[in-house]
């Protein structure tokens, strides 16, 4: 609702390209929830609010009110968090492709499968920032290829962090929120997850 309350003053107010990153954002805010609804996999409010909050962060802070220029580490922090949530996502990912059975594979390689995930995903971002930058000539990766790599070594250090947390989790260490996260997750897609505790 933000979002969309917030593209249509910059329509009112003529400024283009902060309806269009504000609509962006309000579509991809709404795209992970449709999704979800698709393949009938319940994502706990948490994540949802932790998405519109990166993109609030990255997308109407970042670009459309030049945070990314005021504060040099904005963008290194966004992608360390934004991977270290999607290595946890991947992590869950691929217990769910082994049906929450964690003795499918060996620990290590299920972590570093949630890695490859989460770096893919952070590759994917970079693309995205390319091609919003070259479509409403804004400036995401700063045109810099110093920004693009600093930004994908974040997303490497976020992701294992997050994979670790991950594995940490199936071996029944308690990590405060992000094992409840987790938890919160695994008891809502319980379904996808037949194996578990075998």
């Amino acid at each position: 609702m933000a979002f969309a309350l917030v593209a249509l003053a910059a329509m009112l107010l003529s400024h283009p390209t902060l309806a269009a990153v504000s609509l962006l954002s309000l579509g991809l805010s709404i795209a992970p929830v449709v999704l979800s609804h698709r393949v009938q996999i319940v994502l706990p409010l948490p994540f949802v609010v932790a998405l519109a909050c990166f993109l609030v962060a990255s997308l109407l802070l970042g670009e459309a009110f030049d945070v990314y220029e005021r504060i040099w580490w904005w963008d290194l922090a966004l992608h360390g968090v934004s991977a270290l949530g999607l290595g946890m996502a991947g992590f869950l990912f691929v217990l769910m492709m082994f049906e929450g059975d964690r003795f499918a594979a060996p620990l290590w390689a299920m972590a570093l499968i949630a890695v490859c995930v989460a770096v893919t995903l952070g590759v994917t971002w970079e693309i995205f920032e390319f091609v919003v930058d070259r479509t409403f000539d804004t400036n995401m990766q700063v045109s810099s290829l110093t920004d693009t790599m600093e930004d994908l070594i974040a997303d490497m250090a976020g992701a294992v962090v997050g994979a670790g947390i991950g594995a940490l989790y199936l071996r029944g260490h308690r990590l405060g929120l992000a094992t409840r996260l987790l938890e919160q997750f695994v008891r809502l897609n319980a379904r996808l997850f037949r194996k578990r505790g075998r």
